[in-house]
């Protein structure tokens, strides 16, 4: 009998668009419940930037192990029947990043919040970096409305906050930490950038990095008015594995 795949995301601190190598890619799509995954680049947060879409045809359309395609909401094309037929028969749903507030309030207004979960339950990998990691969890760490600031919503599918970037951009680390100890976002999982975190049925399982010194990070309140940080062991991600057909 077979054993349906249980739900599953990955946080990550890079990939095409940031990366080179391409190993935090190759880790993703070697979490995919198929040996050729279908993955679906969702640019929401960018505004369907087209720039960021072509980053990731370059980086994917020529790789023989993954089908790649784009959804657009900006202009969509489909309607809904063919929108929940397209994105359940993917294995692989990669979030760009960009404003994780205007995200969220696109997706809830053409349903794919609602299929997201679906495709979730049915063990799609969903996945994402910056604002495609943040729209996961309760709560996240953003830029959204310009200056840093804790933004205490998100798609719920996994328990706690997301902060990315965490020791790359000026004051992401004492600002998540603070919006964590006065309890303005749950404790979470604070992501560097070259490294990747993986949370099966909502529970880490595990952890890499393309980069030896970026890590992943729990953060939560010490109960007596601080912060408590605890670093994670993460496997280290390389070579890069031929992709010649």
């Amino acid at each position: 009998m077979a054993v349906e795949p249980l739900p599953r995301l990955a946080l990550l601190g890079g990939g095409f668009s940031t990366d080179d190598d391409g190993l935090l890619d190759d880790w993703v799509l070697a979490q995919a419940r198929v040996s050729r995954p279908k993955v679906c680049f969702v640019p929401t947060a960018s505004g369907d930037a087209p720039a960021y879409v072509e980053q990731f045809r370059t980086a994917f359309r020529s790789r023989p192990d993954c089908e790649p395609s784009v959804l657009y909401l900006f202009r969509r094309e489909l309607d809904d029947d063919a929108l929940r037929s397209f994105l359940l028969a993917q294995d692989v749903v990669y979030v760009g990043g960009g404003n994780t507030a205007n995200l969220l309030a696109v997706w809830r207004t053409h349903g794919l919040d609602r299929l997201l979960r679906e495709a979730y339950d049915l063990g799609t990998l969903l996945c994402g970096i910056s604002a495609g990691a943040n729209c996961w969890a309760e709560g996240s760490h953003t830029d959204s409305f310009g200056p840093l600031m804790y933004l205490p919503d998100g798609l719920g599918l996994l328990a706690g906050s997301v902060c990315p970037h965490y020791d790359s951009e000026p004051g992401r680390r004492p600002s998540y930490r603070a919006a964590v100890m006065a309890g303005q976002l749950p404790a979470g999982w604070a992501v560097e950038d070259g490294a990747g975190a993986l949370f099966t049925d909502g529970v880490l399982t595990e952890t890499v990095t393309r980069a030896p010194a970026a890590g992943v990070y729990r953060v939560e309140a010490d109960g007596s008015g601080g912060v408590r940080e605890h670093v994670l062991p993460c496997r280290v991600l390389g070579p890069a594995r031929s992709l010649s057909p």
